[in-house]
């Protein structure tokens, strides 16, 4: 999220302004000017130590800098040793305080101190004000923000522009948008740039994005901020698409991107698969000298890894200069979803040695990597060191992550015993992928028990039905893979629709099962009946039993080859040149008849296809994929 704090630009909390008298003290202002100086928290207690020999710890000028200095270092148990021994501590000390608990994350102090200060009959003023409703929006402490303005209208301080933009942040974030707005159409900037970016991010927060783009369009003049939280916005919505046009938008203002805009532009790109797109900016950043730093370097990598060029995601890598976990983590995760086990492992070791420590979620990227490789005595090492050497416990996911590696090396049972004997309980997605690799290598009665434990929890989604129901069909069982299926209805569970996507010249192009919707329809259906009788003389025959209807086998082939994925697919073959990569994004697991289909296309096309779909990348090419045929 897009950090209100930042679009207020509030002024830092401010010293007393010092009397006639302290206006030249030499002492104060050399102190003051070492402590500013200091780069670590020894430093800082060290010169400390001699003000309170010298008998100036009382000095509330000094104070006020070893208070905020060393919250800046994090040393909080310190700062606040050095508060409770203030006497009678005024309220540009009480702000210092509260707001290093409030810049550390240590909200319940902050507001405890604040009420603190208030007893004291310390009168608080707006910074004060400020930082303790801050705190109260963190913790959606609406009860206490309630309370802080009802003394901000009994100080007279409401007029202050920075408290006011705090109210209606406070309320905005704990979902009191009737109060927020009241506040917000009082203000006389209510249709300023800060003011409404404060309410934009309100809105989006709570997923109510029209509302926060009413706002935003009333905006008259909107500067980089303002529109990196609408698109920001967007993007956590899950409205890609529509991020990315507003950004395009912002380009036609003239309005330059900063470094945030850029984060969420390619993680829109990451989702939707836009590769052009995200290439275009990758090349933006090198002509407006934008630092390729750990943050930006990590969403590149990881967006040219989940648009299908986990080649150029390699080479962002090696030209970062700066690069933590994040980065590595995104790489590692990216080479296992291409099924590069071997130079995930490489990296993941490669980290080590650099002194970075892992965290869950490398652990989560690197047994991918050993499971989409088949990586079993090396899943299990890495696994086990994950307690042994670094102290991390596993997670459901990391849990998960063995249960494949077991099921996709056809040890469904093997893998069940595991689950069995885990300290905490599987989910849905766990027991789901053992369901998979049951119906992958025939194994019926378990898959039969476990899809019953699915069902009997009711923690079953529609993939269980569909895949169990899929068991049956490949079995021959027609009359248990129906009844599935109607029970599925009798649940009321609805399949998540199979959508897919291609990017071609900067757009992105959607097709759902046997769409009509495109204004190339012709064309395409043209060249998928083309194709059709083309890989039939390469010996492709259709998988028709995946399809569960009481239908005739043509109409069984018609429903294969109208999957989105096929036609995304035509569309791109008649859309860009010959022998150039195709890339597709599908929502969904690719079915086992376009996973063939597929192949062949790629070998009749000479035409490199590459389709990211839920569970990984398939690289087709020459009449092979990537995955093994396994995924």
């Amino acid at each position: 999220m897009i950090n209100s704090t930042v679009a207020i630009a509030g002024r830092p909390v401010s010293p007393p302004n010092p009397d006639n008298k302290s206006k030249n003290s030499p002492y104060r202002n050399q102190t003051i000017s070492l402590l500013q100086k200091c780069k670590h928290i020894n430093q800082i207690r060290s010169i400390h130590a001699k003000i309170v020999r010298n008998g100036h710890d009382q000095d509330p000028f000094i104070l006020f800098e070893v208070l905020r200095i060393s919250s800046n270092f994090k040393s909080l148990n310190y700062a606040s040793k050095i508060f409770e021994r203030t006497h009678h501590p005024n309220v540009f000390l009480y702000t210092a305080i509260i707001d290093g608990f409030v810049s550390n994350g240590s909200y319940a102090d902050a507001i405890r101190l604040y009420y603190q200060m208030v007893e004291e009959s310390v009168l608080p003023d707006n910074y004060a004000v400020s930082s303790a409703l801050k705190a109260c929006g963190f913790l959606l402490g609406l009860r206490e923000g309630r309370e802080i303005h009802g003394q901000v209208l009994k100080l007279g301080l409401r007029s202050n522009r920075s408290t006011r933009l705090k109210l209606v942040e406070l309320y905005g974030k704990c979902g009191e948008f009737k109060d927020a707005m009241q506040l917000f159409d009082e203000m006389p900037e209510c249709n300023d740039v800060v003011a409404s970016t404060v309410m934009i991010n309100c809105y989006v927060e709570h997923g109510l994005v029209e509302n926060a783009f009413e706002v935003f369009s009333r905006v008259k003049v909107k500067d980089t901020v303002c529109w990196t939280a609408m698109i920001d916005g967007l993007v956590r919505n899950g409205e890609m698409a529509r991020a990315l046009d507003l950004f395009r938008e912002m380009q036609r203002d003239n309005v330059r991107p900063n470094e945030v805009t850029i984060v969420c532009v390619l993680s829109a790109c990451s989702q939707l698969g836009a590769l052009e797109l995200g290439r275009w900016i990758h090349s933006y950043m090198g002509k407006h000298r934008i630092d390729l730093n750990h943050i930006v370097g990590g969403a590149l990598i990881n967006m040219y890894s989940r648009c299908g060029d986990i080649d150029k995601a390699l080479r962002v890598f090696e030209e970062m200069k700066e690069r933590d976990v994040t980065t590595y983590n995104s790489l590692i995760a990216g080479l296992a979803m291409h099924g590069r086990s071997i130079e995930a492992v490489e990296m993941f070791r490669e980290m080590i040695n650099q002194g970075i420590r892992p965290t869950k979620v490398t652990f989560v990227g690197v047994l991918n990597a050993c499971s989409h490789g088949g990586l079993v005595d090396l899943g299990f090492e890495i696994f086990q060191s994950m307690t042994r050497d670094y102290g991390i416990e596993p997670q459901i996911e990391h849990y998960g992550c063995i249960v494949d590696l077991l099921g996709r090396l056809g040890c469904p049972e093997e893998a069940y015993d595991f689950i069995t004997n885990m300290k905490i309980a599987p989910d849905h997605i766990m027991l789901g992928s053992l369901l998979s690799a049951c119906k992958i290598h025939g194994k019926l009665q378990l898959g039969e028990q476990i899809a019953k434990r699915l069902l009997d929890c009711r923690s079953a989604d529609s993939g269980t039905y569909v895949l169990l129901s899929n068991a049956y069909a490949s079995s021959g069982k027609w009359k248990e893979a129906v009844q599935i299926r109607a029970k599925m209805k009798e649940a009321g569970v609805q399949k998540e629709p199979g959508c897919s996507s291609i990017e071609v010249n900067n757009e992105i192009h959607e097709f759902i099962l046997g769409d009509i919707r495109h204004p190339q329809r012709e064309q395409i259906y043209k060249k998928m009946q083309e194709l059709n009788q083309i890989v039939k003389l390469e010996g492709y025959s259709p998988s028709t039993e995946v399809v569960l209807h009481d239908i005739e086998d043509w109409e069984k082939e018609w429903a294969l080859a109208i999957h989105s994925e096929r036609l995304a697919i035509c569309y791109g073959l008649i859309s860009t040149k010959p022998y150039t990569a195709i890339r597709v994004v599908k929502n969904l697991r690719v079915c086992n008849d376009c996973h063939s289909m597929i192949k062949l296309i790629a070998k009749i096309t000479k035409r490199k296809i590459i389709v990211r779909d839920r569970n990984r990348f398939h690289h087709f090419e020459n009449g092979t994929c990537s995955c093994g045929d396994y995924w």
